[in-house]
């Protein structure tokens, strides 16, 4: 008899072995979704020359994958997670991913080019390209099943790390998304440089979607098996926990709290400066660097996500430590700005690469104090009851600025360079390079970055005045 207690005393997540595989499968699958967002990010120029895709065309393609959530579905996606649970919501996820990237490969393949379907779609809004446009309703599929992977995999962790090592867990699976980042720079140029097409580095990460999906099926059978020691211990799974699920009712007291505002004001302005960035940073350097290759490029701008994610950790110890979680995230906003405009006025002057790899890693660094010191600061400042529901709407806000940001950036793009001498002789001579004025761009990226800042100052003066515990730290003596 006691050793049938002990048994079920021993679950599966007391075993490292278990745990760490568990959060592995789980994270691999984001990894994948990661470098699934940015495989074309590299790829401006080419997309340009072998699709016929304007700055403008590639900014709304780019704003496609957030334009589902906005229209509420990440809302629905919370739901979905709360009723459902983590199984059914992460394979839906998963699936999601998969079905539209395979979309978007065909749209960009060659068994797209020259169809009839492809006739058909350019015959109406002649504006955007058939091929555009059918990527974009691949990335829109594919944006709602990554954000709802994103909630089920923060979920899934809570679930299994809880009372072990819990922030070490998501610090790690945030570091293993960042590398995917990195490693989709890498080689996504190479790829379509030895295949030349840009539809092969996109079917590549295809396949690592479904291997996604995979990992995440096999993921289901270690939970499910766990799911039932909890019930034979007699415990909560947290699954179907009420408090944890999304109620209407709670809306109007979360979009009347001021601090709920200030807190999606400074997600939504910062990650604008960042997401959107990462779509044009390589073509940028491109640019700024005298015509470098897209190989080049890309080389330089995969250090940005990799220093962030070395970053992190390290960052998230100390505020657990010391705290000074308001303090960062001023800091982190002028490191923002700073870098911004050193690629807006300094880079084009110099050509300099010694000032473009400083300038991302600062980025790098800025990208770890926002997000190390935003998210945990959430729980201090919003009532635990409405914590979930809160999360979702600054999703859902963040989302917003994600979704119009790369299309304005698109636009300004096109049309501060309409009059460029140099890109109209480029296109004339049907150059593969446009050596395109990125200032004007730049100038915005910096202007949502003073914007945060002087959120940020609110947001410390705030926590100053109604004690919200943003200074201190996050582990009690």
């Amino acid at each position: 008899m006691s050793e049938v207690i002990s048994n079920v005393q021993q679950k599966l997540n007391d075993k490292a072995w278990a745990r760490w595989t568990a959060l592995i499968l789980i994270a691999l699958m984001m990894f994948f979704g990661y470098m699934f967002v940015d495989v074309m990010s590299p790829l401006q120029a080419l997309v340009e020359s072998e699709k016929g895709w304007t700055p403008g065309v590639f900014g709304t393609y780019a704003s496609a994958e957030y334009i589902l959530n906005v229209c509420g579905f990440l809302i629905l996606a919370g739901i979905i997670l709360d009723k459902m649970g983590i199984r059914f919501t992460g394979v839906l996820s998963a699936s999601m991913m998969l079905v539209g990237a395979c979309i978007k490969f065909y749209a960009v393949s060659d068994w797209f080019a020259g169809s009839g379907f492809e006739t058909w779609l350019n015959s109406w809004w002649t504006a955007m390209p058939g091929s555009a446009k059918l990527a974009a309703l691949g990335f829109m599929i594919f944006g709602c099943g990554c954000e709802m992977a994103g909630t089920t995999v923060s979920k899934a962790i809570a679930k299994w790390f809880k009372g072990k090592e819990m922030a070490m867990a998501m610090g790690i699976e945030m570091a293993i998304a960042r590398v995917g980042v990195f490693a989709i720079f890498s080689i996504s140029p190479v790829i379509a440089a030895r295949m030349g097409s840009v539809a092969a580095p996109v079917g590549f990460c295809t396949v690592l979607l479904l291997i996604g999906l995979i990992n995440f099926i096999i993921f289901t059978f270690m939970d499910k098996k766990f799911d039932g020691q909890l019930i034979a211990a007699g415990e909560k799974t947290q699954e179907k926990d009420p408090e944890d699920e999304f109620h209407v009712k709670d809306l109007g007291k979360i979009f009347g709290s001021l601090n709920f505002w200030v807190v999606a004001l400074l997600c939504v302005l910062y990650y604008s400066a960042i997401f959107p960035f990462q779509r044009y940073g390589a073509n940028m350097l491109q640019c700024n660097l005298d015509g470098i290759s897209a190989a080049s490029a890309a080389n330089i701008f995969r250090w940005f996500p990799i220093g962030a994610a070395a970053i992190t950790p390290f960052l998230g110890a100390y505020l657990d430590r010391k705290g000074k979680g308001a303090t960062m995230l001023i800091w982190g906003a002028v490191l923002l700005i700073v870098c911004h405009l050193v690629f807006a006025f300094v880079l084009p002057a110099t050509h300099s690469r010694v000032i473009a790899y400083a300038t991302i890693v600062v980025l790098g660094i800025s990208f770890s104090l926002v997000p190390a010191a935003l998210w945990p600061s959430v729980p201090k400042i919003i009532d635990e009851k409405v914590l979930g529901s809160a999360y979702c709407l600054i999703f859902w806000v963040q989302n917003i600025g994600l979704c119009l940001v790369p299309a304005l950036i698109g636009s300004v793009l096109a049309s501060s360079n309409a009059d460029n001498p140099a890109v109209i002789a480029a296109k004339a001579a049907g150059a593969d390079f446009i050596p395109y004025n990125y200032t004007v761009p730049l100038v915005i990226f910096a202007c949502f970055g003073v914007a945060a800042f002087l959120i940020a100052l609110y947001l410390k003066a705030l926590d100053k005045k109604r004690h919200l515990g943003l200074e201190e730290p996050n582990i009690k003596k």
